[in-house]
């Protein structure tokens, strides 16, 4: 099959062509870089001709509430459009685990209005909710500082390889199109803090984490279970201590992308009620 990756170009979409490639599809990365622009629709006529899968792992360049969903909305609607025109069977769409308990986050309103206009096409469509990822852990401890400590919420999540994230979202590409959700995760639970405290010393690190309660996550308060997928998830195979050993955890990561979304501190927090 000929399957296009919009946003192939990033940490997960190179995967996932890779992916697709080694299983004998016709993976086609396209992002700005190879003249395929979402928000604009500039190249989607061209690139989706003869296409039969279209899977979306891009993400908003900008975390602003208004501009978040600015970006989502016009990039889905795009791409639903011009996918009704090429013919497109399957609409394939990376998203995050909780998205629907998180409305509080204006990142995650975003994620909800991309997913009910995909719900509402005509075209078969499998969303994919994912947990965070191993490789923004440090990303979260970067952008959850207060003053000199690290503050984050001790509650549960899931977090998985995005080696693991591109063979599921690669899999569910290549098969029938489930007209719903699937969760994807990994394979062990831990509290965020926790974990984000043990990456911070396989990196050597010296930041202190703290269990706050009040941290939050996205501008969003979490339970418990927030972040937690359901018992019917797909899991991965890498194990937190596995993934250690591997290459993709030497490299210091940079902010969150697809799924890694952003921790909001309380200083960003107090700033944005200020403005």
């Amino acid at each position: 099959m000929k399957i296009i990756v919009i946003g192939g170009s990033g940490l997960i979409g190179s995967k996932v062509v890779q992916k697709l490639g080694a299983h004998g599809h016709q993976a086609v990365a396209a992002s700005p870089d190879s003249g395929v622009n979402t928000v604009t629709g500039e190249g989607l006529a061209e690139v989706l001709k003869g296409a039969s899968v279209v899977v979306d792992v891009s993400n908003s360049p900008s975390w602003e509430d208004a501009a978040v969903l600015k970006f989502f909305e016009t990039s889905t609607r795009n791409l639903l459009t011009y996918e009704a025109a090429a013919g497109v069977g399957h609409h394939v769409a990376l998203s995050v685990v909780g998205t629907d308990r998180l409305s509080e986050s204006g990142y995650f309103r975003a994620k909800i209005a991309q997913e009910k206009l995909i719900k509402a096409s005509s075209i078969p469509c499998s969303i994919v909710r994912a947990t965070q990822f191993f490789e923004f852990l440090k990303g979260l401890a970067d952008i959850s500082v207060d003053g000199d400590k690290v503050h984050l919420p001790p509650v549960l999540f899931q977090p998985m390889a995005a080696d693991d994230v591109a063979t599921l979202v690669g899999t569910i590409a290549g098969g029938p199109p489930v007209n719903g959700i699937v969760e994807i995760g990994g394979p062990e639970e831990f509290r965020i803090d926790e974990l984000v405290r043990r990456r911070l010393a396989a990196l050597k690190d010296p930041r202190e984490v703290i269990a706050d309660p009040n941290a939050r996550y996205s501008g969003a308060k979490l339970s418990e279970k927030t972040l937690v997928p359901g018992n019917n998830a797909r899991l991965g195979e890498t194990r937190f201590e596995m993934w250690l050993t591997q290459p993709a955890a030497q490299i210091p990561d940079a902010h969150p992308q697809p799924t890694g979304v952003p921790v909001t501190t309380k200083e960003e927090e107090s700033q944005k009620k200020a403005g």
